[in-house]
């Protein structure tokens, strides 16, 4: 079945059908109509399946893939026009230019976090880049993969667009196929499965995946608003979000005012009781909620605790005086649980996240521009936002993607046209001045060799034509000049 899907694929990509800018603007237009159409549809599916309002669905998911479609359709000719580059003197004459082409048939797999956001928007990517796309929805948000497969049909050209739903053994013989791209979103574990698969056909990847990004509180700071938006960036999809703030590192003289200030925001964003607000959402299984709810072991809880596995919640939890070596800090949490670890100062945080996988993005809230520099000079990660989190994904020129452990690649706008296109490196050039051509022909002397290096180590500026013909005329001109010198001296009589 899988094999005949990607081969139906590859049968219509290879004809030439998405080449076309128009087509591809197309099936963007077609893919916003499948959104605000059915956008009733799509968030029952998220309320069914995280327990999300339709509010937080449009903020959190649909925003964003509408934004990518109308950048990509906006700006998608520019991106797909030949790319100049700066040429050598040995090159002057010629066309020489980057030329992105569409790879091939791309495979989507998404998670179940946000199922529609992981899935469509490295999509519209592919399709703004000419590919042909197998989409695979997470099998864990039933309801929005059950959807996706209904819809997408319905609107995008099936014979290039392909819905695969199913769980792992479907995933398995997915991967078994040849494909000129994968973009998975998920976790590290299955993410070097995807890894191994891709390389028995050398395809390259894109996986976008997770670990536990930091956020250090310096006390120089404005505790109040830090801790308001760390709270709204945590609990948000119930902490189910790859670069939700894992765990904070302050110093131990500012951890209760943390804590009190959280405290504060909770209830100011979800009343008394989190369970009843319409804002906060649910654990996606009672598998994990197991495992999430197992990682409180051993940790003191400064706030909230309260859990019901018949409903998949687990209220917002503040947990202090954790220290590193505790299991919740082995693995990403993947819930609404905070761990305050507290460290003596700038240094020693910035030495807690070094010994640790780079993470997904970093985190740091100060009014100091020194604390600022060194965390940013100091230290790695996929991404990085100053005193607020989160908000680093929503900027569409930025690339988004980690590092290390917390992944490899890029996407965002311009940049999943980019990670799903060939650069094709382009050099067309002209029969003329075949004369300059003489340094670099047999036989070799040391005169040809020093001119084949100059005319090969000198660049031209950035400028039109007229600069590079005067270039060339002037070289000329220098050459016969010298050469008249040499005809006179030598019917000069001694």
């Amino acid at each position: 079945m899988e094999k005949q899907v990607v081969d139906g694929l590859r049968e219509v990509f290879q004809s030439g059908r998405s080449r076309s800018l128009q087509y591809r603007k197309q099936q963007l237009r077609a893919l916003h109509r499948l959104i605000t159409e059915h956008q009733a549809d799509i968030e029952q599916s998220l309320k069914q399946d995280l327990n999300r309002n339709l509010y937080n669905t449009s903020l959190f998911e649909l925003i964003g893939i509408e934004s990518d479609i109308k950048l990509a359709e906006n700006d998608m000719a520019d991106w797909a026009a030949p790319r100049h580059v700066k040429k050598n003197l040995n090159s002057a004459l010629d066309d020489v230019y980057i030329k992105p082409e569409p790879l091939g048939v791309v495979l989507v797999i998404g998670t179940w976090n946000y199922p529609w956001a992981m899935i469509l928007q490295p999509l519209v990517g592919a399709i703004a880049a000419g590919n042909a796309a197998v989409v695979k929805p997470s099998e864990l948000s039933e309801h929005s993969a059950r959807l996706m497969k209904e819809l997408l049909p319905l609107y995008l050209d099936k014979e290039m667009y392909q819905v695969v739903t199913g769980g792992i053994p479907e995933t398995q013989e997915l991967l078994k196929q040849r494909f000129d791209h994968i973009f998975y979103t998920g976790s590290s574990t299955v993410g070097k499965l995807v890894m191994e698969a891709a390389a028995r056909h050398l395809t390259p990847v894109t996986l976008e995946l997770g670990g536990k990004s930091p956020c250090y509180i310096d006390k120089n700071c404005d505790i109040a608003v830090a801790c308001r938006r760390i709270t709204w960036g945590k609990f948000a999809n119930c902490g189910q979000t790859c670069i939700a703030p894992d765990y904070i590192l302050c110093e131990p003289s500012i951890q209760d005012r943390i804590v009190q200030e959280i405290q504060k925001t909770v209830q100011e964003f979800y009343q008394e009781d989190p369970k009843s607000s319409p804002d906060y959402c649910r654990i996606i299984n009672t598998r994990h909620f197991d495992r999430v709810l197992a990682l409180m072991n051993d940790c003191t809880i400064a706030l909230g605790g309260e859990n019901d596995r018949s409903q998949c919640y687990i209220a917002p939890t503040v947990l202090k005086d954790v220290l590193p070596h505790f299991k919740i800090m082995q693995e990403e949490i993947f819930g609404p649980l905070l761990p305050i670890v507290t460290v003596n100062g700038l240094s020693e945080a910035i030495n807690l996240i070094n010994t640790r996988e780079k993470p997904l993005a970093l985190y740091l809230f100060s009014s100091d521009k020194t604390v600022i520099k060194r965390m940013l000079t100091e230290t790695t990660s996929g991404g990085v936002t100053v005193n607020d989190v989160l908000m680093h994904y929503t900027v569409d020129t930025l690339p988004f993607g980690g590092v290390g452990n917390s992944g490899m690649g890029r996407y965002h706008g311009r940049h999943t046209f980019d990670q799903l296109s060939h650069h094709r490196s382009c050099l067309i050039k002209s029969f003329a001045m075949e004369s300059l051509n003489d340094a670099r022909y047999p036989p070799l002397t040391a005169a040809r060799l020093s001119k084949a290096k100059f005319f090969m180590q000198h660049h031209l500026c950035s400028c039109n034509g007229v600069c590079v013909w005067a270039i060339i005329a002037t070289i000329l001109a220098i050459g016969l000049l010298v050469g008249l010198i040499v005809v006179l001296i030598q019917k000069t009589p001694v």
